[in-house]
């Protein structure tokens, strides 16, 4: 089979211009950049009516849960059996794309394209959110050096698009006065910038602007927030981030048209696309095929618990998709060797599954268990598989979205045409929107989890009393935490019970409306392993290679 990279440059686009008109976009909706992607912006009388479905998966592995490619094969398959499914994406990030886990654009023959463009530069919106970003970093220090204003701590940190552990803890402003004032800080990845979290929820340019002079940049003399109202920071910002505020449209290989837009990591930030980017789809098509980063535990609690409940959006189906592959690893096999026929580890990963089930169920929309088929994936433990969805209630389905695209998966959008079928049940989230913030990560570590308890770090409580002192204590919470566990300890496989969960810091971000809580070591400036994907990428004839 050819690679990723290979299917997509073999593949033959549809003009953008002509995809968007055959979906029923006007000349005013949308601007071409180049010919193969473009910027939407839909009139405002256009209402979303389509049926909203969730794509997450179980615990995630190293080797990854193919959610992106079944999301894909999905939306090529309802548009196969006659239905108007649109995509509604995040976009990837520079780190793991020169990192350890590749490109985020599907793969085989359910992708999305152009794939190096998307995977790389795209139509710029990660710069402009790592430029915004740090513009106001600069303006910060810059009105202390100017002695504009005196604060007691700065909380805004700088980003940047890459995996650079180097940056993570660092002294800035050295070598004399000339140079601004020495300052212990650090850098975050772009994804986890409160900027991209704005971006992902804001609902126009009013409410941008709202978002952004209310982002808490620092801590005054006498205890209050320091807002980028106060610096003065917002038009700038806002000025920077005119266009990427726009979803960017492009198409499948089997042209079905695709938004994507935002790509907040779900370890460390929220997790999901932009609500402009997921109500474009959900105008356009019947049905609006969205995914949620890494496990049920990260990305479809945040999506249900802060952007379905801050957006209103029910989903009418919950896909989970899970393979033999990861649940032979979460029943303790060794990576090289989870493509192995290994019956025992298979039901003794089984609980994975079990517990992301019962996740789902909670939150009440009907699920969908998709397989992500592997060529050597034995038929009795498909089986075993198959048998462990019925005892739990749940549809069931294989995917070969990789290997034959969209017809693939046409059995999986049957199962998913069922589970939506009649009107969306109402969610039940997993905390009320009055619990204090404590109150919150208990109720999400217990119930989601399966935490028995949960521990703050004396700097965790510190931030609690300073989040609480500036009445900031009933926000929603995004916990950042590993996503190849449901605990903090990336090494506990499977699923654990009874487990207490270290919460390191509480990072307020007022202008996306959330706090942000680490657990564990979790980092929001990734590393590099040992051997980079950077390494395979080239250039030969002009073409990109490597590109995965």
């Amino acid at each position: 089979m050819l690679s990723d990279i290979e299917i997509a440059q073999s593949a033959k686009l549809k003009r953008i211009d002509a995809l968007a008109h055959e979906w029923g976009l006007e000349d005013d909706e949308f601007e071409p950049y180049g010919w193969d992607k473009a910027k939407v912006s839909l009139k405002a009388d256009r209402k979303p009516a389509g049926k909203l479905i969730l794509v997450t998966a179980t615990s995630g592995m190293p080797a990854g849960s193919g959610k992106t490619t079944t999301s894909i094969a999905l939306a090529q398959a309802m548009n196969r059996l006659g239905k108007k499914a649109v995509l509604a994406l995040r976009e990837p990030s520079l780190g793991p794309v020169f990192g350890m886990k590749g490109g985020a654009a599907g793969g085989g023959y359910s992708q999305v394209l152009p794939m190096e463009s998307i995977n790389l530069h795209f139509t710029g919106d990660l710069h402009a959110i790592t430029a915004a970003n740090n513009l106001i970093a600069a303006l910060i220090d810059n009105a202390r050096h100017q002695r504009q204003i005196d604060l007691k701590e700065v909380t805004w940190k700088r980003v940047l698009d890459v995996n650079d552990r180097q940056l993570r803890f660092i002294v800035s402003g050295l070598g004399g006065s000339a140079n601004g004032t020495p300052t212990e800080t650090g850098f975050d990845i772009t994804v986890a910038s409160e900027l991209m979290a704005v971006l992902c929820l804001a609902n126009g340019e009013a409410d941008l602007r709202e978002r952004l002079d209310r982002l808490v940049l620092g801590i005054k003399r006498d205890g209050t927030p320091f807002t980028c109202k106060e610096l003065g920071a917002t038009g700038s910002v806002m000025a920077l981030l005119l266009d990427a505020m726009k979803p960017n449209m492009v198409q499948t290989l089997e042209g079905t048209p695709a938004f994507i837009h935002g790509g907040p990591f779900a370890n460390i930030a929220h997790g999901c696309n932009s609500i402009a980017a997921t109500r474009a789809a959900l105008t356009l098509g019947e049905y609006a095929i969205t995914e949620a980063g890494f496990g049920s535990d990260l990305g479809a609690q945040k999506f249900y618990d802060i952007k379905c409940r801050h957006a209103g959006l029910k989903p009418a189906a919950v896909v989970l998709v899970t393979s033999l592959k990861a649940l032979k690893w979460h029943g303790g096999v060794a990576l090289p060797e989870i493509g192995k026929p290994n019956m025992e580890a298979l039901k003794k990963g089984l609980c994975n599954l079990d517990a992301h089930v019962a996740n789902l169920k909670a939150f009440g929309p009907e699920i969908v268990v998709s397989m992500n088929h592997f060529a050597n994936d034995p038929e009795d433990e498909i089986e075993v598989l198959r048998a462990r969805c019925t005892e739990l209630g749940v549809r069931f389905a294989i995917s070969d979205g990789f290997a034959l695209g969209g017809k693939g998966a046409e059995a999986l959008a049957k199962e998913v045409f069922e589970a939506a079928a009649g009107e969306p049940v109402a969610l039940n989230y997993t905390s009320e929107a009055d619990d204090p913030v404590l109150v919150k990560i208990e109720k999400i570590a217990k119930r989601v989890y399966g935490a028995g308890s949960v521990s703050l770090s004396d700097a965790a409580r510190k931030d609690l009393k300073a989040i609480t002192d500036m009445g900031f204590d009933k926000l929603p919470v995004c916990i950042a935490k590993t996503p190849f566990s449901l605990t903090a300890d990336p090494k506990a496989l499977g699923a654990p019970k009874g487990f207490d969960l270290p919460v390191q810091r509480l990072i307020l971000n007022a202008g996306a409306g959330f706090v942000v809580v680490t657990t564990g070591a979790i980092m929001r400036m990734p590393g590099l392993p040992k051997a980079p994907a950077a390494y395979n990428i080239d250039v030969k004839d002009g073409k990109i290679t490597g590109l995965a």
